[in-house]
């Protein structure tokens, strides 16, 4: 079930939906892309997702701090739902990153296709049993999978003000994404691991693509052919090595299959022809996309942690994708562990590029 805000708020800002890779594990759902069954519940019309969602950046109503943006359709209502980490950005007397513990996973949902959203509380039902409480919830993922919505999670037990203790990536099943069943963590061999991302690879078999902060902050994936039981992940090992990263993220276009990960200067670009691995980094403009998409005082406000959803195809029949990514709007750095403590840098909203594929390269345009 969803907790609702004890006050009734809404913001406004646009939605899309979130399927990846290959057979799309979140997917557009236009005239050309059949609809996942649903089982027996019948279907509503769900408009397609904006090609301009996110013009108004999505703001959080509560702690005015989302990030970490994943957004799906829900073709039982007929409407695109967001689900994000809701960091406490304005909330008084917190120290360190405190602020960016003890956080909920908020939800909004919008039912024009993403031009307005109205915001439904946080998800309840995510804490695993025998988690300290109050838990930390970061960077969900959710994917369809057979009849059920399955979500990734990222859960460490307690609220700190350092980036010490241990993380775990866990998984929750849903037949409406409201109610979320604990089915377990995933063993990958790690104390330390965040920001889950989950795909179907051109040989058939999932993939889970994270972030391994025990070893060197770099992506490690794992496999599996039944992704509804945590206990199927077999470990594979590095994925993308070199300088740290977080949020990997793994989808399919114009005959390629893209991962983005987020390096806090803008999201870094590998490509692959089926994500079973050989990656390899875009060369143009450094391999970087969304490296200043705002300004504050002169300089760049990079894009963060970021989601990918089809698109309809353009008007020169090119596929497109949208690029959903949060930004800190008024903080031009890049360790939020090194922010300006004035609460303001704190700030958070989520907003959208376009992406599309132009002489061989992955470029997005932001609006």
């Amino acid at each position: 079930m969803v907790r609702p805000l004890p006050r009734c708020s809404t913001r406004y800002s646009w939605c899309n939906q979130n399927y990846n890779v290959g057979e799309v594990v979140h997917q557009q759902p236009a005239a050309t892309v059949a609809i996942p069954s649903v089982g027996r519940a019948p279907l509503r019309h769900l408009l397609p997702l904006r090609a301009d969602a996110f013009s108004v950046p999505y703001r959080d109503p509560v702690w005015d701090g989302p990030t970490d943006p994943v957004i799906v359709a829900d073709h039982l209502k007929g409407e695109w739902v967001l689900f994000y980490t809701q960091r406490r950005a304005t909330k008084p007397g917190l120290t360190g990153v405190e602020w960016v513990h003890g956080t909920a996973i908020g939800v909004g949902r919008s039912s024009d296709g993403g031009a307005t959203w109205n915001y439904q509380g946080t998800a309840d039902g995510l804490v695993p049993p025998e988690t300290e409480r109050p838990a930390t919830l970061w960077a969900p993922d959710v994917v369809r999978i057979g009849d059920q919505w399955i979500m990734y999670l990222t859960v460490l037990g307690g609220v700190r003000t350092d980036w010490a203790g241990s993380a775990s990536i866990v998984q929750f099943a849903s037949p409406d994404l409201e109610a979320w069943e604990y089915l377990g963590q995933i063993d990958l061999d790690s104390p330390r691991v965040i920001d889950a991302a989950v795909a179907r690879c051109g040989d058939g078999r999932y993939r889970l693509w994270y972030k391994d902060e025990a070893r060197g902050s770099n992506t490690y994936s794992a496999v599996s052919d039944r992704p509804q039981d945590p206990s199927s992940w077999v470990l594979e090992g590095l994925t993308i090595p070199g300088r740290p990263h977080e949020g990997p993220k793994v989808f399919r276009l114009e005959g390629h299959y893209w991962m983005t990960v987020d390096e806090w200067r803008g999201q870094a670009v590998y490509r692959s022809a089926d994500a079973t691995g050989n990656w390899t980094r875009q060369e143009h403009r450094g391999g970087l996309i969304l490296t200043a998409p705002e300004s504050v005082e002169g300089r760049p406000v990079v894009g963060r942690h970021a989601d990918v959803v089809p698109l309809a195809p353009g008007e020169d029949g090119r596929e497109r994708a949208l690029l959903v990514y949060f930004t800190h709007p008024h903080w031009g750095g890049e360790d939020i562990g090194a922010m300006d403590p004035e609460r303001r840098t704190r700030l958070s909203h989520v907003r959208a590029a376009v992406l599309e594929v132009r002489n061989g390269n992955l470029v997005c345009s932001e609006h």
